[in-house]
Order: C-alpha cells, then structure tokens, then sequence
C-alpha cells in the first residue's frame, strides 16, 4: 500500500484538537469492526476513534463499507466481529432503541401525513414525555432550523432543503449523544447544498452534538467534517482533517480519491538529506522533492502534484530552483474565476493544471496548440511509495 513520506506540520489550533491529545478519551470507538455477508467483507477490521462535538465524515466510493460501517453504530446490523464503544458504554447487546443514538436517512422518511410540528414530536411522543415538554421542546428546535413559520405545514408543501431541516430537527430533538446522517444533502440541488452544508456546520456547532456523516460526495466532506475517514473496500485507508488529507495524502487512492492529481511514476536517483531527485520518463525529466523519512536510492516512488500547485506560462519559470517541464496546449476550460488546462508534455503524459483568472481581460492569454512551460515548487511535491 502507498504512504507519504512528508511530515504534516502540527501546531496552532490542530494541536489543541482533542485527536492529538494522547490523554482524551474518544466518544466513539471502534476496534477490530468487521462485518461480513457470506464470504464478503463489507467492512474489514476498521478501527476508529471519533470525539465528542466532532463532526465526522465517512467519505468513499459506493459500495466501500461506510454505510454498513454506520448502520453497525447504529444498531441496525450486527458486527461479524470487534466492538462499538459510545461514551464509555458497549453496544454490544443494546438494540438501536436503547443505544444513545439517532438516525438521519437519506430519504429523510418524513410522514407525508403529518404537518412539520407533529413529524418533529413523533419520538418524544413514541417516548411518553409530557405535552408541555414536547411542545416546548419541539418549537426550541424548529427555531433553531428556521422552521417556526412552517410548523403547521405538510411535508408536500416544503422545499427540499426545508424537508432537510424536519428531518434533522425530528432527529435531534431526542437530544441524542451521537446523530448519524446517511448522505444528508445528496437529494438537494447543487446550490442549495452548499448553502445547506453551511446551516448544518452551524446548527452542529450550537447543540455540541457529535455527529457522523456518510458521504460519497468529496466537497461535502471537505466543507463540513473537523476530520475525514476516507474509505476503500471495508478499510479506512486514512484518517485526518481536511487540510490534512487533501495537503498530505498517506497513499495513492486517497490522492486520486481526493480533488485531482497528477502522478508521475519514477525511480528515487539521489537522496540529499530531506532533497530526492527521482528519474520520472513520464515527466521527461528529473523531478525535486522534498520531505522527511525518505526513501532509498532505487526505490520506486510516485510524484504527485495538484492542478492549482502548478504554474503554467508561455515563457520558461526566471526561478531556476523550480521544477520546470514543457508542453502544449491540448484542451483548455473558461470557468470564470479560473481556467483549467489539460497539457501534452514530449513523453505523451497528459498533466492538468489550474489557474485563477486574476486579471480582468476578454482575451485568452493561452490559446490550444501553444507552448507552455509548467513549473512548482519542490515543496508542493507529494512523495507517495508503493
């Protein structure tokens, strides 16, 4: 399997996060987690500590685990194998009504019968709680989604984004310890779920609920999450906060899985202290890195470079110390604040770069067929080995 062999810096508000302090205790704990269905394993021996007032994502493709990993937390499956452990308490024998946890599908499952007030009282009448209780209960959360005004609607009557919030208010008005949302804006258009990841960071951050979120949806993660748990075939392939995983991915999948990168196979040629210089015949050239912990000379290594790290410019780079490759235009995309290219260097490799539109002009200032001088800095370079 691939690995970094960068260091990620530490430091500031990271270091005061719970996760790196050996001495927190996690809210949630996972060890040995494993799920099987016949000879299958959805999910293969996951451990994972999540802390409270996190909000946590499960990030992969279909069919990686996480799903089944949440319904396990939850208590709809039961575990082949291993332990779930919430706030001290095994779950081990609890059935999902006695666990401190509540579910948010991705249906959202709202009564199409019952105006918005009485979907978000369902439980805490299911419960036996007194009227007085529940209907001061209910109309603090519909405050807190900004849906007092709507109370005496039907679900039939609400915008997508506005079943989103019933249904979330239904499930955190039980107050529970942990609120699991299985791809809470998959069933919004693009607009309104950015706006909604917002509303749900802040409604998260006000109640101090632990969440878990399950999403295959890359930006989603990256919006909302304290930290990510990337996900591949039952295994967390790893696990950090966004910067963390997108600035210094531990292998190859989650580079690729994570945004865009461009991956230059090579051979480690010289090392000098934290400085390799590794033969790479896709880039036609030798390419500079710099990290820590690093590879023998001879090994096989994987330069990775994202799109907007690169510099792209008809003239050669006047910083010489910078990795400097040419190559032409083949296809090119306008997207208003920025461009993005697609560049043929002499070997055939295809490398994409992006840049932002700082200048206000009507004219390209590259056009197809032009050549180009790509160029970065060492630093930028992620060093992956396999």
């Amino acid at each position: 399997m691939s690995s970094t062999m960068s260091q990620i810096p530490t430091g500031g508000v990271a270091a005061a996060a719970p996760w790196r302090d050996p001495a927190a205790v996690p809210f949630v704990r996972l060890s040995g987690l494993r799920k099987n269905f016949d000879d299958f394993a959805a999910v293969d021996g996951v451990d994972l500590d999540i802390y409270k007032g996190e909000l946590f994502c499960l990030l992969g493709a279909s069919g990686c685990g996480k799903t089944t990993l949440m319904r396990m937390v939850a208590g709809l499956e039961q575990p082949t194998a291993g332990r779930i452990i919430i706030d001290g308490v095994d779950m081990a024998n609890l059935p999902p009504y006695e666990r401190p946890v509540n579910m948010m599908f991705q249906s959202y499952a709202l009564f199409p019968h019952m105006t918005v007030e009485k979907n978000v009282a369902y439980g805490l009448k299911k419960e036996g709680l007194p009227k007085r209780e529940i209907a001061d209960r209910v109309a603090d959360m519909l405050k807190l989604v900004q849906l007092s005004q709507f109370a005496s609607r039907k679900p039939e009557q609400l915008s997508g984004g506005q079943r989103q919030r019933v249904a979330l208010a239904r499930a955190l008005v039980k107050r529970p310890k942990l609120l699991l949302l299985d791809e809470p804006l998959a069933a919004l258009d693009k607009k309104l779920r950015q706006s909604t990841q917002f509303e749900l960071v802040n409604i998260q951050h006000r109640l101090g609920v632990t969440f878990l979120i399950v999403t295959h949806d890359q930006e989603e993660a990256m919006t909302l999450s304290t930290r990510i748990a990337v996900m591949d075939h039952g295994q967390i392939v790893q696990v950090g906060t966004p910067n963390e995983i997108y600035e210094y991915p531990r292998t190859r999948f989650a580079a690729e899985f994570i945004g865009t990168m461009n991956t230059f196979a090579g051979v480690v040629e010289s090392v000098h202290g934290e400085t390799l210089i590794v033969r790479c015949d896709e880039a036609g050239d030798r390419l500079t890195a710099r990290c820590a912990g690093t590879p023998a000379e001879g090994a096989s290594v994987t330069c990775a470079i994202r799109p907007e790290k690169i510099f792209i410019s008809p003239e050669p780079p006047q910083d010489l110390a910078k990795t400097a490759l040419k190559g032409v235009v083949l296809d090119l995309g306008y997207f208003g604040n920025h461009s993005l290219y697609q560049v043929r260097l002499a070997s055939g490799k295809i490398v994409q770069v992006s840049a932002q539109n700082r200048r206000r002009t009507a004219e390209r200032t590259l056009e197809w067929n032009d050549e180009v001088y790509l160029s970065w800095d060492d630093a930028s370079v992620v060093l992956l080995t396999e």
